[in-house]
């Protein structure tokens, strides 16, 4: 008998054990399971935490990208055109109207003012032409830098010190290279004002270290682009764009010839003017939408970063 009862005994305890074990196992299995579930939510909780927070910082990125542009829109004297975004040269009652978009960092726009100055100052000069510039920020946004909002700012302080062209030819003259955000730095623009007389005054310092004229610029800007103009520099001749025909451009002689036709000055100019300026026409003609065209005008233009694509106000 003992014999079996022992047996059964060592079964039992068999069965036991393995029960036991069994419902070790059970239970560890509902710890696993349990500690993967906080593990899990903790991740999640984490990845919205960090979600939350890089949104703060996108957020406040982005609030302080937009600080330069940050308070009222206080337009510049004169200022003129929809929404009074235009700084207009020349005399007003000129018949014939230049538009202009510019980005005093797009070296494409350098290359046509080097080009075109001169005509444009004679014809205004004549009472001829009224010139509207719309100063837009299209380098800060492609390559970066504050050059282009500041140096905007500097021109439109400079007309209201009634300097306008003067300061805004220097500072096309001393243009930093395309990647230079020299202009981002408001001693490099004082510096610039000395060489134009009678700006270098303690209200043009005021006005271009307070950023008077920013968000007036950057409305200038959203005009631009709400405009889907291809890039800078954008010139239209009464609504035209001069650069439209790529393979006939408006070079400054037939600009000069068209102007004086329009007035009654020298209706048999233009025809003349026209066929004797081939050679000079890929010179003249700096485009932002062709870098070859920028290349040939004498400027740097060819990096292509003069374009309004990457604003999503371009071709594309």
């Amino acid at each position: 008998m003992s014999e079996k009862n022992d047996g059964a005994n060592r079964d039992a305890t068999k069965r036991s054990a393995r029960e036991r074990l069994q419902l070790e196992r059970e239970r560890q299995k509902t710890r696993d399971k349990r500690r993967r579930t906080l593990v899990v939510s903790a991740a999640v909780v984490g990845v919205l935490g960090l979600a939350a927070v890089v949104g703060l910082i996108a957020a406040n990125a982005g609030s302080g990208s937009k600080s330069d542009k940050a308070g009222p829109v206080v337009a510049p004297s004169g200022a003129t055109g929809k929404d009074a975004l235009a700084i207009q040269t020349g005399k007003g009652e000129a018949k014939s109207q230049l538009t202009v978009w510019e980005d005093f960092r797009c070296p494409a726009c350098k290359s046509f003012e080097t080009n075109y100055k001169d005509t444009i100052h004679e014809l205004e000069a004549k009472g001829l032409l009224k010139t509207d510039y719309h100063i837009v920020t299209l380098i800060d946004g492609n390559m970066g830098g504050t050059g282009s909002l500041k140096a905007a700012n500097a021109a439109a302080c400079a007309q209201d010190a009634g300097k306008f062209t003067a300061y805004h030819d220097v500072l096309f003259q001393n243009q930093p290279q395309e990647t230079d955000d020299a202009y981002g730095k408001n001693a490099k623009l004082l510096e610039l004002a000395t060489q134009v007389d009678g700006l270098d005054t303690p209200a043009f310092r005021s006005c271009v270290e307070d950023g008077t004229h920013n968000s007036w610029v950057g409305k200038s800007q959203d005009a631009f682009k709400a405009g889907k103009f291809r890039g800078t520099p954008t010139v239209l001749l009464d609504g035209k764009d001069i650069f439209a025909d790529q393979a006939d451009p408006l070079t400054p002689q037939k600009l000069k010839a068209k102007v004086e036709a329009a007035a009654g000055a020298g209706a048999g100019a233009s025809g003349g003017a026209a066929k004797g300026t081939g050679k000079g026409s890929a010179s003249a003609s700096p485009s932002a939408s062709s870098s070859a065209k920028s290349k040939a005008a004498g400027g740097s233009g060819g990096s292509g970063t003069s374009r309004a694509g990457s604003q999503g106000a371009g071709e594309g």
